[in-house]
């Protein structure tokens, strides 16, 4: 007779640390390619938005890559994939900058935003609110730099609003998104989230009409999802994101 063989408990897969290479903020990829899509779309498409998009989703990688190596207290392990983001974003950069030499007048106001984000990794506060709002601004001011490498010039009121309104909408992710994930059980988060998008709505009915009827959907969004769903996992959160992001992207689009 065999002696009784006891189940062994399976071991819990750890997540491995980032290298640097691949970034798990899925979310963030939406929020880098719509503001530049909807400068170049008011503007009309040229080959030199492809390359900004090139350069800007490789300064990303670069800026991502950066970031790790900066919490890391500076360790040789993550450094290849800065050198290798960095040295690519920086030619594309340099063949964008050849090819619409105006671009530079954007460097001082990035260059700021940049480094206060990099200040928040090295502290290691890349995930606090000053840091996310700083990304959001950077993020947001592509929508303009896209439209000055356009075929036509938009006007500077509809460029702007364009702009500001994907500032505001991103801006409010950020008490939705902690208060379903990493602040959930702070309710101070949850009520942040629905004042602002409370205070978002009364400012898109003033933009335009149908601004507005998307604003108060996200309200609904930022009341019921939260009470209805307070442990809804990442991957249907981030879909949730994605649905959201491209109707107010269409939205803005059709209206401004």
């Amino acid at each position: 007779m065999t002696a009784p063989t006891t189940a062994r408990p399976r071991p819990t897969r750890r997540r491995r640390p980032s290298q640097g290479w691949v970034p798990r903020q899925h979310g963030a990829w939406a929020m880098l390619v719509v503001p530049p899509v909807v400068g170049a779309t008011l503007s009309g498409w040229t080959w030199r938005h492809a390359l900004l998009l090139a350069a800007w989703l490789v300064g990303y990688l670069a800026y991502h890559a950066a970031g790790i190596w900066l919490r890391s207290g500076r360790r040789a392990r993550y450094r290849r994939p800065v050198v290798v983001y960095g040295g690519a974003g920086a030619t594309l950069l340099v063949a964008l900058v050849a090819s619409a030499p105006r671009l530079l007048l954007w460097a001082p106001a990035f260059a700021v935003l940049l480094g206060v984000s990099l200040v928040a990794s090295l502290r290691r506060a890349d995930r606090s609110w000053w840091n996310d709002t700083v990304t959001i601004l950077a993020a947001a001011l592509l929508a303009p730099v896209a439209a000055g490498l356009g075929v036509t010039a938009v006007a500077p009121a509809r460029l702007w609003t364009a702009t500001a309104v994907l500032a505001a909408y991103f801006l409010g992710t950020v008490p939705y998104v902690k208060c379903l994930i990493r602040d959930r059980d702070d309710p101070r988060v949850r009520r942040l989230s629905v004042v602002y998008h409370a205070a978002l709505a009364v400012g898109a009915w003033w933009v335009h009409p149908a601004l507005g009827v998307v604003a108060v959907l996200l309200l609904a969004r930022a009341v019921v999802v939260p009470w209805r769903w307070p442990h809804v996992r990442p991957a249907p959160l981030g879909a949730g994101e994605v649905v959201a992001t491209l109707v107010v992207t269409t939205t803005l689009l059709l209206t401004v």
